[in-house]
């Protein structure tokens, strides 16, 4: 039973990452590191790789869509005047514009310091899974020593345990680009 509910713990902690970017990860990581066994082209590939998706993980915590009236889906980035939406068809049409207005000024779409602080915990959580692929482990901390090894083992168990602290504490309601949670009807 114990382990049951482990599981289902660690699975909620991974629901805030973009799965778009985890799995451009895991498919290119392997390659990119020569499945552990890295030249130095090899660390450039992959620290490159980890920092462009870290940077999308922190982009995408940003990001939130939504069942519009018309029974189309969404999707836009949150500004400080409320959600700027990347995918209307913008024929000109006054409902289209008028509706476009009513979703800015929605107060629940504006940017907020919870955005700020999932996007650092979606990426803290990003390089966690990242540091803790062996491949990873191999490439970058291969010619450690004893001490060394078990904080790259235990750090990211750490940035884990945190970051699901936070997540928990403070929930965030959007339904970002890519993160699991489906979408949310618009009002």
């Amino acid at each position: 039973m114990m382990l049951g509910t482990s599981i289902a713990h660690a699975a909620n902690l991974i629901k805030p990452l973009p799965g778009g970017t985890v799995l451009a990860f895991q498919a290119l990581s392997s390659s990119f590191s020569n499945r552990g066994s890295c030249y130095p082209s090899n660390k450039l590939l992959t620290a490159i790789l980890i920092g462009l998706c870290t940077l999308s993980c922190c982009f995408l915590a940003f990001t939130d869509s939504f069942l519009g009236q018309d029974g189309k889906v969404y999707y836009g980035i949150a500004t400080i005047k409320g959600l700027h939406i990347f995918n209307r068809t913008n024929n000109g049409s006054d409902e289209e514009e008028e509706e476009e207005e009513r979703i800015k000024e929605m107060g629940k779409y504006r940017i907020c310091m919870l955005d700020f602080i999932h996007a650092v915990f979606s990426s803290l959580v990003f390089l966690a899974l990242a540091l803790s692929d062996s491949n990873m482990v191999q490439c970058f901390f291969k010619r450690t020593g004893a001490n060394a090894h078990e904080l790259v083992l235990n750090i990211p168990l750490g940035i884990s345990v945190l970051s699901g602290i936070v997540f928990l504490v403070f929930p965030t309601s959007r339904k970002g680009i890519g993160c699991s949670g489906g979408v949310r009807p618009g009002h």
